[in-house]
């Protein structure tokens, strides 16, 4: 009989999973799935075919996959190479703090290739959670601001930050989550398409993420004198913008965004920043049918669009690019490598750049799966983020270990809670 085990069965969607099976035969050769239905009913899978040892036994923690969505030692693989059954499907965690993601982890006696349901499988369900018990998670709605706040058990003070994503628009709480199950008090927020916010994004008002900023700081559980900010894509252009304009920000990660204003412009109090132009018919269509955007916009190194270009040398702390070097989506890499030169121009060397050859846009948490290109609001096609499956597994998971890092070592006083 066959034992398929999977250590921890439930845990934290950033913690690894030991998987091993034994009662095999000597070099049995076996297929392992993994299945996933989110909360929408979409179907993401993955498999992968092993050979057992002359005992009989498996480990993904040593023995390689011989084929399948990948190849080779990889003990998280059948999670992080999930693809969706729908071409172009983004995996999204909606449903934060009572129920977790459940994979099933399906185990067939020799090379299946089957979908599902011919063969009886031995199974096993795996959950991943998103926040650790004990965080409180709070509805946001007071003034203009729109989110959800959570706070890890305790008194407190804990660290502030908050979180944010890009053009998909709406409330995403899953980053927050697994951020307070590691002490973080985060403030995951919207900033249109959701509830009474502008249902598009038109312009980018600063004075909106200042209420957001005042507003997590007055929270009694909150540690001052700043916060952080994490951010990714569109959201990482306004996360930069925070960290220049805003005085209560003091440690930022921007993940594949920009140095400047793109496509809206921004406005501050008196300030208004054009944006760098776009210029729509450099749009490139690839084989899978998917846009590439990466030389869609104009360059913020030109002079005719410095204008545009967020004065980073007045940040009030220490900012850190993750980049990917696939990213198909932004010219992220020469975004980061120009603020960078602007904060050495001004003596500043609080800025620092992790690059990711073969990561693509959407780095997410680890073990997350990697999403090539998905639809996204407003394009006719849809949007490619680029990257390696195998590589861009390899940069969320050092990348994530960067930001928790990061924010222990630079938001104030942080350092005793840790």
């Amino acid at each position: 009989m066959f034992q398929l085990t999977a250590t921890p069965a439930s845990a934290l969607a950033d913690e690894p999973v030991h998987i091993r099976v034994m009662g095999l035969a000597p070099l049995q050769v076996v297929t392992l799935m993994a299945s996933l239905k989110d909360e929408k009913g979409n179907l993401f899978q993955s498999r992968a075919f092993y050979r057992a040892n002359e005992a009989g036994e498996l480990d993904l923690e040593q023995d390689p996959a011989l084929g399948g969505d990948f190849v080779g030692v990889h003990p998280m693989g059948l999670f992080w190479s999930l693809k969706p059954e729908k071409p172009f499907g983004r995996l999204l965690k909606l449903e934060v703090m009572n129920s977790p993601f459940s994979i099933t982890l399906d185990l067939y006696d020799s090379v299946y290739l089957q979908k599902s349901g011919v063969v009886q499988p031995t199974s096993l369900e795996v959950q991943r959670w998103f926040s650790s018990p004990g965080v409180q998670r709070l509805m946001i709605r007071e003034g203009r601001v729109r989110g959800a706040l959570f706070l890890p058990p305790g008194e407190g003070p804990f660290p502030g930050i908050i979180d944010l994503f890009g053009g998909i628009g709406g409330l995403l709480e899953y980053r927050a989550g697994l951020l307070a199950a590691h002490g973080f008090a985060v403030l995951a927020l919207a900033y249109f398409a959701y509830d009474d916010l502008p249902n598009q994004l038109q312009e980018v008002d600063l004075d909106y993420f200042e209420e957001a900023a005042n507003l997590l700081l007055a929270h009694p559980k909150i540690q001052k004198p700043g916060i952080g900010v994490i951010s990714v894509s569109k959201g990482a252009e306004i996360g930069l913008a925070m960290a220049c304009y805003l005085k209560q920000v003091v440690a930022t990660v921007c993940i594949n965004g920009s140095n400047a204003a793109f496509e809206f412009p921004l406005r501050y109090r008196d300030l208004v920043l054009t944006p760098i132009p776009s210029f729509p018919e450099r749009m490139e269509v690839n084989a899978s049918g998917a846009v590439r955007l990466r030389h869609y916009k104009g360059d913020p190194r030109d002079e005719s669009n410095q204008q545009s270009v967020f004065p980073v040398e007045k940040s009030k702390g220490p900012i850190l690019f993750i980049i990917g070097g696939d990213d198909e989506c932004f010219n992220s890499r020469d975004y980061a490598e120009q603020a960078l030169n602007q904060l050495q121009s001004h003596g500043r060397s609080d800025g620092r750049m992790l690059l990711y050859p073969g990561a693509g846009h959407l780095i997410e948490p680890p073990y997350w799966p990697m999403c090539y290109g998905s639809w996204t609001r407003g394009l006719f096609r849809p949007l490619l983020w680029g990257g390696d499956p195998v590589l861009h597994e390899a940069a969320q998971e050092q990348a994530w270990r960067e930001i928790l890092k990061f924010f222990r070592q630079n938001l104030v006083g942080s350092r005793s809670k840790f």
